[in-house]
């Protein structure tokens, strides 16, 4: 059974392209192996022709693509101790470790963020479905710090719309590498998937969206600096994304940074600050968590090479 069927015509920019690499650069959710298993189905077709994985693109090519009902994944509740700064009966607020993944996904269906939620309150929203229930945002794997998690779909709800109109307080601290010259900056560029590599994210023009963020300095070392990141918009890896892009990578970064970096397992980033309006007492709640024992060793190991 299908749910749903998508046509896409070839555009100039897609000539010549091989089909499974032009739907997975279309569609940044779509993965590449993904694409090629549904081409292998005969799941997608060009002007009512089955292809292979290999075909190349032509202008005006019709895409049908029809995309197969999810598998049905079973995610078991784990018990944790979870760092709960916050709880009631709509939201929850919880500081994430690092090294923790935050929500389930094909192989890696165990030890997330949500299967500890799981086992710590059976009323989570059900609006982004059996992987990720009460999941509002995300922040990567290696990054430590504040989630907000929606009890119902109503508080989901209020929270996702917080983020849209861009209402909710989200500040970071990171350790780049560089010596930032100016005390202040803002970084205004669209963000999307690398069509060169599909697991990174880059700065396009091309199937990208709006992504802005504001930083300040707090401290600075020999060859790093301690700084402070606002975040107007919530585009996946952003942090890492634009501080690359503005010449200042995230010191540990594996994916972003370079390779000769400072003792840290991943990127030093943690999610220090997050406020939002609550959705059914409409008070504007925020809350801070201080950096984990790791960062702040590396800050102190910076400190002491003055």
């Amino acid at each position: 059974m299908k749910v749903e069927t998508l046509t896409i015509i070839v555009n100039e920019q897609f000539v010549n392209e091989r089909i499974d690499k032009m739907l997975s650069t279309y569609y940044e959710d779509w993965s590449r192996t993904q694409v090629q298993g549904w081409i292998k189905d005969g799941l997608v077709l060009v002007n009512n022709q089955k292809v292979k994985g290999n075909y190349k693109c032509q202008l005006h090519d019709e895409i049908i693509v029809s995309i197969p009902e999810p598998e049905i994944l079973d995610v078991k509740p784990e018990k944790m101790d979870l760092d709960i700064y916050y709880e009631d009966q709509d939201v929850l607020v919880v500081n994430k470790p690092r090294g923790m993944v935050v929500h389930p996904a094909p192989g890696h269906m165990y030890g997330t963020l949500v299967n500890g939620l799981m086992a710590h309150c059976q009323d989570l929203s059900g609006i982004n479905g059996v992987l990720r229930p009460g999941i509002v945002h995300r922040i990567d794997k290696d990054t430590s710090g504040l989630l907000m998690v929606a009890k119902n779909d109503k508080a989901h709800e209020s929270l996702v719309q917080q983020l849209v109109n861009k209402t909710v307080t989200r500040k970071y601290l990171a350790i780049v590498h560089g010596v930032i010259p100016h005390d202040v900056g803002t970084i205004d560029a669209p963000i999307g998937r690398d069509p060169k590599d599909r697991q990174k994210m880059t700065v396009t023009d091309v199937n990208s969206k709006e992504a802005i963020t504001h930083f300040r300095v707090l401290e600075r070392f020999d060859h790093y600096t301690f700084i402070e990141c606002k975040l107007e918009t919530g585009r996946t890896h952003q942090i890492r994304v634009h501080m690359k892009y503005i010449g200042y990578p995230l010191a540990g970064d594996p994916k972003y940074g370079p390779k000769k970096t400072l003792p840290i397992e991943g990127q030093a980033l943690h999610a220090g600050v997050l406020g939002f309006i609550h959705p059914r007492t409409g008070e504007y709640m925020e809350f801070e968590a201080p950096l984990p024992p790791e960062f702040e060793n590396i800050l102190n190991l910076l400190k002491n090479k003055r």
